[in-house]
């Protein structure tokens, strides 16, 4: 049995051409982003979803805290605030681990994108409010909009997945720039945990993933900013 729920499956837009066999798409979406009153556009950074807890850090599974090397930090940063967290259940992206894109802005390795607290997803304001407080930054927040039509949101999000990241992305394979990975959309209000796949949804560009399911025996921790040469 989970000490806690895991993150939910977040669905994809019917236009994001990044899915795969298991992902599932939200082909009804304009129905619900127009019943939201605003959406939040963030970036889709290129990490391990990493939860806080009073129960400790989950991964992917939350029957166990989660021991990988590539957490190590987190885990340190999470014996300082513990015993302060409560019912906040914090999810954040952990950039530690260089996946299959560089970044090469990074001041730090975990940014907030999500709070919960019980049976509800806090709103984004709240969410930067808990990042804030615990010191973590958020993902890169792109644009809060009033839906209005969906050719325009739909042009909004086409747009933003064509620019780089804000952290400064390279692909490991090529080692050249890179488009960011993705868009997370979600209401930017708060909404219960039943009612996720209605209010949270992405896009993934095509071809994404550049590493195995073997990754984890040769992976490398990603430099902070200062420690690439100055040019």
């Amino acid at each position: 049995m989970s000490i806690s729920k895991k993150y939910g499956r977040t669905y994809h837009y019917p236009f994001s051409p990044g899915t795969t066999s298991d992902d599932r798409i939200n082909y009804d979406y304009w129905l619900d982003v127009k019943k939201t009153d605003s959406i939040v556009h963030t970036e889709k950074l290129d990490g391990e979803n990493n939860c806080l807890s009073r129960y400790g850090v989950f991964a992917r599974s939350h029957a166990a805290p989660t021991v990988s090397a590539w957490t190590k930090e987190i885990r340190q940063r999470w014996e300082l605030l513990k015993n302060d967290l409560g019912d906040i259940e914090i999810f954040g992206e952990n950039l530690y681990a260089i996946h299959s894109i560089e970044y090469r802005k990074l001041e730090h390795h975990y940014f907030v994108f999500a709070v919960r607290s019980g049976d509800k997803w806090l709103s984004w304001e709240e969410v930067k409010f808990y990042a804030n407080l615990f010191d973590f930054p958020v993902v890169p927040q792109l644009d809060i909009i009033k839906p209005e039509d969906e050719r325009s949101f739909r042009e909004e999000v086409l747009s933003f997945v064509q620019q780089p990241s804000e952290l400064d992305s390279f692909d490991i394979l090529s080692q050249q720039p890179c488009t960011r990975e993705g868009i997370v959309s979600r209401n930017a209000g708060e909404y219960s945990t039943e009612d996720f796949a209605h209010h949270v949804f992405k896009y993934v560009r095509k071809g994404h993933v550049k590493t195995d399911e073997h990754w984890t025996r040769n992976w490398r921790r990603a430099k902070l900013m200062w420690e690439y040469p100055q040019v």
